[in-house]
């Protein structure tokens, strides 16, 4: 049976954030930080039956609520992009300090975009997976179903994100604008596996393109054919599991 273990850490705004380390019952081939997609959190079911099922495959798999999600602490409209990486980043380090440091970093939608920033301050993570993340976290922009101008003059305002109300703030639109650069992607140093829909309605292939553009090699894609964003079908997460499980053994040794 694997081990499941609850825990909190210190994120990168200095609240405690609520996480979930589960880990095979013998020695783990390796241990893996997730990040879910934006918004949402650690409990989605496809974040779940990711981990779950490489879990059972001999990989310990840590996932977290970000700051302001889920059971983590924190005001969610005092987040951004930035902190999405820093939270990661001491996820890292949490890791770092009581097991192992993560040499597998997996990311869903703008958890994708951010583990390719953070990936830069791991150095121990050999390989990184993205699932249907954009290329810069400026897209995220496209999804807020409100006139950008009025967070723009009045400071913030509450956006519609999947049927459930968020409030933006203007240092939300500041950061993601001052961290969409490309050049991270291609000063990576690390195998990069793209997981991409050409169905997605909510970020295009295209993004996974500009990716695949951006990264040196070792890199690798692989469609997911009629999935749809948040792989509600299990029988998509866990496909991308056992892809990830067969293509990361030739990283981790």
């Amino acid at each position: 049976m694997p081990v499941r273990t609850k825990l909190t850490f210190t994120g990168e705004l200095g609240v405690d954030l609520d996480g979930l380390l589960e880990e095979p019952e013998q020695a783990p081939h390796g241990y893996v930080l997730m990040a879910h997609c934006f918004t949402c959190g650690k409990n989605i079911a496809s974040a779940s039956r990711i981990a779950r099922s490489l879990v059972d495959k001999g990989y310990a798999v840590l996932r977290f609520d970000f700051t302001g999600l889920g059971g983590s602490d924190g005001d969610f409209s005092n987040t951004n992009f930035s902190s999405n990486v820093g939270d990661l980043v001491a996820a890292a380090n949490y890791l770092r300090s009581e097991k192992k440091a993560p040499q597998l970093l997996i990311g869903h939608s703008l958890g994708g975009t951010a583990v390719l920033a953070a990936a830069h301050h791991i150095p121990e993570a050999q390989g990184i997976v993205t699932i249907g993340a954009p290329a810069d976290p400026e897209h995220v922009a496209k999804q807020f179903l409100c006139d950008i101008s009025v967070i723009e003059d009045e400071g913030e305002a509450e956006v519609d994100l999947a049927g459930r109300k968020f409030t933006i703030k203007k240092q939300f639109l500041e950061d993601i604008r001052e961290s969409a650069n490309p050049s991270h992607i291609r000063d990576l140093q690390k195998a990069l596996l793209i997981f991409h829909s050409p169905k997605d309605e909510t970020v295009s292939i295209l993004e996974a393109e500009k990716i695949y553009k951006s990264a040196k090699h070792p890199k690798s894609f692989v469609s997911l054919d009629n999935a749809d964003h948040l792989l509600t079908k299990r029988v998509d997460a866990t496909y991308v599991a056992d892809v990830i499980a067969g293509w990361v053994t030739r990283y981790l040794g």
